[in-house]
């Protein structure tokens, strides 16, 4: 007999509380979006007037809005700005080379100028 009383008494732990009071985790998926309005449908917004839906990740304008733009519209807009992009950079580099070559050039006059100088005061010191 031990001392101060048997020291391993585990007491009986109270029995789980369900989870969940509702039975509406019993209910089918369809019954459930009837029941409790989950049928959400796409999401849309308006924005300057213009309404918009999403669809497949991507937020489309809706079709017959009055001053929408129109998606074919759009995508020859996005090639157009693409298309100036690209020339816009070739243009860019069109003018780094002949800043380059000004440069080049005006480094090569200074130093034919310099040159020149040097040579007419050498033809100077012999006369």
């Amino acid at each position: 007999m031990p001392l101060f009383g048997n020291t391993f008494s585990p007491k009986k732990t109270p029995p789980r509380k369900s989870a969940s009071l509702s039975n509406l985790h019993n209910l089918d998926r369809s019954t459930r979006e009837v029941e409790l309005g989950l049928d959400y449908g796409t999401p849309t917004m308006n924005l300057a007037g213009q309404s918009l839906k999403f669809e497949n990740g991507l937020w489309i304008a809706e079709t017959g809005i009055s001053g929408g733009v129109d998606r074919r519209e759009a995508q020859r807009l996005r090639r157009r700005n693409q298309q100036l992009e690209e020339e816009n950079n070739l243009l860019r580099l069109k003018v780094d080379i002949l800043l380059d070559m000004l440069s080049e050039t005006t480094a090569e006059s200074h130093l034919m100028e310099k040159e020149l100088d040097e040579l007419k005061s050498v033809s100077r010191r012999r006369k």
